[in-house]
C-alpha cells in the first residue's frame, strides 16, 4: 500500500494518490491531471477510482478530465447531484482497491454532500481518514458555504457537530488525518501549517474536538469570526458540479504568444484585462498603463479569484519569460479559462516598440515614517485581524482590505494622494495597480510593508477597529 500527499502550496490544497496491488485511487485531484497519470504509469498501475470529498469551492477539481482520460469511476458521497456520471455512494459503502478498502463516511456540515473516506489496510485495520474540508489540522471546515433558504449557518454547524462526534471522533487515536487543506486556505480560519496528523493529537489540540464541548458552544466557536468567502467560490462549485473544458484546450489558447500589435488588438477587440504577473518590485518600475499586477509567486490564484468578478473575463498576460504556462495553469485552477495569450517579449518588447509605460512611486519605510504626522492619507490594505493585532498609531490610517477593494474604492478621492502598505509589499502593489487602472494617479507604495515599518521607530498600537472604510 502506498499513500502520497500531493500538496499545492498556492492553494494550500492536498490531493492524494493511493495505490495497492496495481490499483490506484485519487482523492480530490487538481485540474491538471498529468501528475496522477504519470505516477500510475510509472508504477504500472491503473487509476480505478476518483474520490471527491465534496464540491470544492476554492478550486476546480480534475475529476471530470481524469475520468475521461483513464476510465476511472468518479465517487461522491450522498446528496451529490452532477451533470456527468458518478457513483453516488451510500454512507458506510466500501470500495475495494487492490488489497485495501476505502469506506464512505458521510460527514455533512461544511456542505451537505461532504464525505470523508476511511482507508482500511490489508489487515483490516483503520489506517487513515481523508477528511476533505470536514476536519483540518487545527480546525474544521467553515459551515457557511452551502447556506440555502432552508439551511442556515447554525444548521450546517449543527450537522458538522454530529459528523465529528458520531463519525470521526469515534475512530481510533492512531488513525492518520489527511485533510484537503492547510494553513492559508479560505475554507477554514485556524488551520495549522502541518498537513497531516494523528486523530489522537487532534482530539487533544483541535478546539472543535473538545470532548466536553456542547453543541451550542461548538456552533458559537465555529461560526465566530467568519469573514465573507471569496466571490469566486460559488462559481467554482458550479463548475465542479456541471463539468468544464479540458485543461489542454485552455493551455493551448492561453499560451499563444502575441506580438505587441496583436496584444493591443486583442485588448481592444475583446475588452481583455491586462494581467501582469511579474514580481511587484519589477512591475512598479515599468508597466503597461491600465494593467494590474498580481504576482504569480505570491497567493496568485486566490487573489485573482477574489478580485476579478467574472470567470469569463478575457485576460491577456504580461509574464516573465518561460512562465506563461504556469500562469495559465494557475488561473485555470480557479476557473479563469478565458486567457487569450501573452505579450511576446514582455515589457521590453512593449518599450522597444515605443509604447507608453507607467510606473508606481515607491518609498522605503524609513522615508515613510517622517511623513506620518503630516498631511497624509494612509491605506492599510491588510486583513482586519492583522490590522487590529498591530498597526500604525495614527488617525491618518484607514483600514481598506485588498479583498474588499471593489466595494471600498467608491470611498476614495482621485484628487487625494494615498500611501499604501500591506504586510510585506505583495498586496499593496496589487491595490496600487488597481487604483492606477481606475484613474487614481497619486498612489505611493510603502516598500516592504508593515514588516519593514516595524523595524523603524514608528509608534505602533493594537486595538479593535470599530469600522472599515
Amino acid at each position: 500500500m502506498k499513500i502520497e500527499q500531493i500538496y499545492t502550496g498556492c492553494l494550500a490544497q492536498g490531493a492524494y494518490y493511493i495505490e495497492s496491488n496495481g490499483a490506484v485511487a485519487i482523492i480530490d485531484p487538481l485540474r491538471e491531471t498529468k501528475t496522477y497519470t504519470d505516477k500510475a504509469e510509472k508504477a504500472g498501475a491503473k487509476i480505478k477510482y476518483i474520490f471527491e470529498t465534496h464540491f470544492h469551492a476554492d478550486f476546480v477539481s480534475g475529476h471530470v478530465s481524469l475520468a475521461k482520460l483513464t476510465g476511472a469511476d468518479i465517487v461522491f458521497g450522498p446528496n451529490a447531484e452532477t451533470n456527468y456520471d458518478i457513483i453516488s455512494a451510500k454512507d458506510g459503502q466500501e470500495f475495494t482497491l487492490g488489497k485495501v478498502k476505502i469506506k464512505v463516511l458521510h460527514t455533512p456540515g461544511h456542505t451537505m454532500e461532504s464525505t470523508s473516506y476511511l482507508l482500511i489496510d490489508e489487515n483490516g485495520k483503520d489506517h487513515a481518514l481523508f477528511s476533505g474540508d470536514t476536519l483540518f489540522i487545527g480546525d474544521v471546515g467553515r459551515p457557511d458555504l452551502a447556506v440555502k433558504s432552508d439551511l442556515t449557518i447554525d444548521g450546517l454547524a449543527s450537522h458538522l457537530f454530529n459528523s465529528l462526534r458520531n463519525k470521526i471522533m469515534t475512530l481510533a487515536d492512531d488513525v492518520i488525518i489527511y485533510p484537503a487543506h492547510g494553513a492559508g486556505s479560505a475554507c477554514g480560519k485556524n488551520m495549522s501549517k502541518e498537513t497531516f496528523d494523528l486523530l489522537g493529537n487532534q482530539k487533544q489540540n483541535n478546539y472543535a474536538l473538545r470532548a466536553d464541548m456542547t453543541r451550542e458552544e461548538f456552533i458559537k466557536e465555529v461560526t465566530n469570526g467568519l469573514t465573507s468567502p471569496p466571490q469566486y467560490f460559488p462559481k467554482n462549485v458550479k463548475m465542479n458540479k456541471e463539468g468544464y473544458e479540458d485543461i489542454d484546450v485552455i493551455l493551448t489558447k492561453g499560451t499563444e504568444a502575441l506580438s505587441v500589435n496583436d496584444f493591443e488588438a486583442v485588448v481592444n477587440a475583446e475588452g481583455a484585462l491586462m494581467l501582469d504577473t511579474r514580481i511587484p518590485q519589477t512591475f512598479k518600475d515599468a508597466f503597461i498603463p491600465n494593467s494590474i499586477n498580481i504576482g504569480v509567486d505570491g497567493g496568485f490564484a486566490p487573489w485573482v479569484g477574489a478580485l476579478i468578478p467574472d470567470l469569463k473575463q478575457p485576460i491577456v498576460l504580461i509574464v516573465d519569460e518561460g512562465r506563461a504556462e504556469k500562469v495559465v495553469t494557475r488561473l485555470s485552477r480557479v476557473g479563469y479559462d478565458n486567457t487569450l495569450g501573452f505579450l511576446e517579449g514582455g515589457i521590453e518588447a512593449w518599450e522597444k516598440a515605443g509604447k507608453e509605460v507607467d510606473a508606481i512611486a515607491s518609498i522605503s519605510a524609513t522615508e515613510f515614517v517622517p511623513l506620518v504626522n503630516g498631511d497624509i492619507n494612509i491605506l492599510d490594505v491588510r486583513k482586519e485581524n492583522e490590522y487590529t493585532s498591530e498597526r500604525i498609531d495614527s488617525d491618518k490610517v484607514v483600514l481598506s482590505p485588498l479583498a474588499s477593494i471593489n466595494e471600498n474604492i467608491t470611498g476614495l478621492d482621485k484628487n487625494k494622494e494615498y500611501h499604501i502598505h500591506c504586510g510585506g509589499g505583495y498586496r499593496s502593489m496589487i491595490y496600487a495597480s488597481i487604483l492606477k487602472s481606475r484613474g487614481f494617479d497619486k498612489v505611493i507604495e510603502v516598500a516592504g510593508g508593515f514588516a519593514a515599518i516595524k523595524k523603524t521607530d514608528m509608534k505602533l498600537t493594537a486595538f479593535v477597529c470599530p469600522s472599515t472604510l
